[in-house]
């Protein structure tokens, strides 16, 4: 005779608390590191020739600003960059929605919720599309994806509707396949 979890003793069975859905959200960066290495080089480039031009002149004050102007512009990037370590990860199971934001300075917050008392509040305008997602439940709210673009927000707001609802509605039945 066994004893123990029966979890353990039939892995074929799918774990009803497993998430679902789940969505990394990450701020986008137009210019990636290779981009930054090549415009840092042209803004140095430039300035150094305007700076030698006007050291010429007899305007050396010049030359020190544009070396300022060069800093300014790699500080300036660097601190974009930092703030671009910030995340947020969404899960959503038949039992639990979570949501886990990473702030840039490496703080977490999580947030948790039965998804029968959770509501998600849209906020929409017709030539912007979503401005901004809440959830809430009971003494909670969340605001999600802040730092996404309109279109990605309304993709995003759109999955998790349907999350929600599956999730309300008792989670995917483990033989249909998920829908798309």
């Amino acid at each position: 005779m066994t004893s123990g979890n029966p979890k353990t003793e039939s892995p074929d069975l799918p774990d009803p608390d497993a998430p679902f859905f789940a969505a990394l959200l990450t701020p986008y960066r137009s210019l990636g590191p290779a981009g930054f290495r090549v415009l840092m080089l042209v803004v140095c480039a430039i300035c150094l020739v305007a700076g030698l031009v006007f050291l010429s002149l007899g305007a050396w004050p010049v030359f020190g600003f544009l070396g300022l102007d060069i800093l300014l512009i790699f500080l300036a990037f660097r601190w974009n960059y930092r703030a671009a370590r910030a995340f947020e990860e969404v899960q959503v199971s038949r039992t639990e929605i979570r949501v886990r934001k990473v702030l840039a300075s490496g703080r977490e917050q999580l947030y948790s919720c039965n998804p029968f008392w959770a509501r998600l509040h849209v906020r929409e305008e017709e030539d912007e599309g979503v401005l901004r997602i809440t959830l809430t439940a009971r003494d909670m709210s969340v605001d999600i994806g802040g730092f996404l673009n309109p279109d990605d927000r309304t993709s995003f707001a759109d999955a998790l509707r349907r999350a929600l609802a599956l999730a309300k509605a008792g989670g995917p039945h483990p033989d249909l396949p998920e829908p798309a």
